[in-house]
């Protein structure tokens, strides 16, 4: 941890749940599904490591068909610094919250991975056009805290913001933890006991009935910020572990070593239905779906519960080229997991009603590396090699490979953008860069299963006003499958 840090606080989360009349959200997943269609997606987008001096920003893209400006970016909020990497982003509440009358889902919280800077914006004044309400400076962070590349957010019912953080100021693993904000986006401290903290951080989901917070494990910021090094992996670098955490009081109680057919897990997702107790992460590197889930005698275990083979390739920088599972999501009736191969370029849609067995139901191509018109070539069992037809939609050449989704309330259309990480994309999509990044829709069947893109929906950050941008996560202003939680 940083030696420089004068005071370092421990916060506290009161449970919360004990209200009952109605706040943001939705009371239940179920009832979530019957919620409005949406209108409008929030998109965090990055000039970082594009060579442009521009500061990152969000954008507001407009998904209503029945409007003159479908499809379009209609507003941008440029963020007041450079280099930040916008990346991920949470409310200040969500339907953990729906039993607080007086919560309000208003402000979007946009942690910047590179900076440390945590941005707030108000989306409630104009949901078209946000406005920014407040930065919470890295140094106050880091003074506080030690914290550093702050990554994950989620609301909780006590109104409090947890955010998980990478590493300390200088990068090193050692250093990462939970960062605690108050309502008013005040640093609180650290959300775990001390000596509690993970070896490694990144994502994380809390299923309050089970008392517990699961979190993941990317890799040391000294190490990921360079762009990825397979020698890395072997020095110890990422991350390779799930770390089960009492809640609401941030003991670490178990860590789950997936060993090696669990290499960098990343997103973790509980099944919605907040009486289960299994769940998913998505393994990059190995790529391998992992399903974790309470044992008999309380404690908690993982299995593989799909995996992606590895593609044999010809002019690639390696002889394999793993899919990397970089993010995935689960509907809201538990019924279908979706997730993303960014090297391969597939999407694929799995139903998961017995999360022992989930059978696939979809798969579409919608980038990669191994696209015709590509060098990269795969080989076959009998040393042929192909490639895959990616279609061109609206007269574009599709680009990088397929990186956040979100799926709509109802489960019927999931979005899609392309960018990973300004130096991952740069190392692996040089392109993206130049051409910038751009946003798909992917009709679903939600009866037989099935995934169709939809050629009318395109939304092109290489057009952009100030030039080529990466695109990343996308929220709703109501809400989605991937912030919201039921307690």
């Amino acid at each position: 941890m940083a030696t420089d840090v004068s005071v370092l606080q421990h916060g506290s989360v009161e449970d919360g749940a004990a209200c009952c009349k109605k706040g943001p959200g939705y009371a239940t997943p179920m009832e979530a599904m019957s919620g409005p269609r949406e209108a409008l997606i929030y998109v965090t987008c990055v000039y970082s490591g594009t060579g442009r001096e521009k500061p990152d920003y969000l954008a507001t893209v407009d998904v209503d068909p029945s409007s003159p400006t479908y499809s379009k970016v209609i507003h941008r909020l440029p963020v007041p610094y450079l280099g930040d990497e916008l990346h991920h982003s949470g409310w200040n509440a969500c339907s953990s919250c729906h039993g607080d009358p007086s919560a309000n889902r208003r402000f979007l919280v946009l942690p910047s991975l590179i900076s440390g800077r945590i941005y707030v914006i108000d989306t409630l004044k104009n949901p078209k056009a946000p406005s920014l309400h407040k930065v919470v400076e890295p140094a106050d962070i880091v003074q506080k805290t030690g914290l550093a590349y702050p990554h994950t957010s989620h609301c909780l019912a006590s109104g409090d913001i947890l955010v998980s953080c990478l590493g300390d100021k200088d990068g090193n693993a050692e250093g990462n933890g939970f960062l605690l904000l108050d309502s008013e986006f005040k640093v609180k401290g650290r959300w775990e006991k001390p000596g509690h903290s993970p070896l490694f951080g990144y994502d994380f989901w809390y299923q309050p009935r089970h008392k517990t917070m699961i979190s993941s494990s990317w890799g040391a910021p000294a190490a990921f910020t360079k762009g990825f090094n397979p020698q890395h992996v072997s020095d110890g670098l990422y991350g390779r572990h799930l770390f089960v955490y009492s809640w609401p009081d941030g003991e670490l109680k178990q860590t789950l070593d997936l060993g090696n057919t669990g290499l960098i897990p990343l997103e973790i997702r509980f099944l919605h239905d907040p009486s289960k107790d299994t769940g998913f992460v998505g393994c990059a590197l190995t790529s391998n779906m992992v399903r974790f889930f309470k044992t008999a005698d309380g404690s908690w275990s993982h299995e593989v519960a799909i995996s992606v083979n590895p593609q044999k390739v010809q002019n690639w920088i390696l002889p394999e080229m793993p899919g990397l599972i970089t993010d995935f999501l689960i509907s809201l009736d538990d019924r279908f997991l979706y997730f993303v191969n960014w090297l391969h370029g597939d999407v694929r849609q799995y139903n998961i009603e017995d999360p022992k067995n989930p059978v696939l139901k979809g798969q579409v191509w919608v980038g990669g590396l191994i696209q015709k018109g590509s060098p990269v070539f795969a080989v076959a069992e009998d040393g042929s090699t192909f490639q895959h037809e990616v279609p061109e939609i609206q007269g574009h050449r599709l680009r990088g490979g397929p990186q956040m989704i979100q799926l709509s309330l109802d489960g019927k259309r999931l979005y899609v953008t392309n960018s990973l990480f300004s130096v991952w994309d740069n190392q692996f999509y040089p392109e993206l860069a130049e051409k910038g990044s751009h946003m798909l829709q992917i009709d679903v069947d939600t009866e037989k299963g099935g995934l169709a893109i939809n050629p009318n929906f395109f939304v092109d950050f290489g057009a952009e006003p100030d030039g080529p941008s990466f695109a990343h996560e996308m929220r709703y202003p109501g809400g989605d499958c991937t912030s919201d939680i039921w307690v």
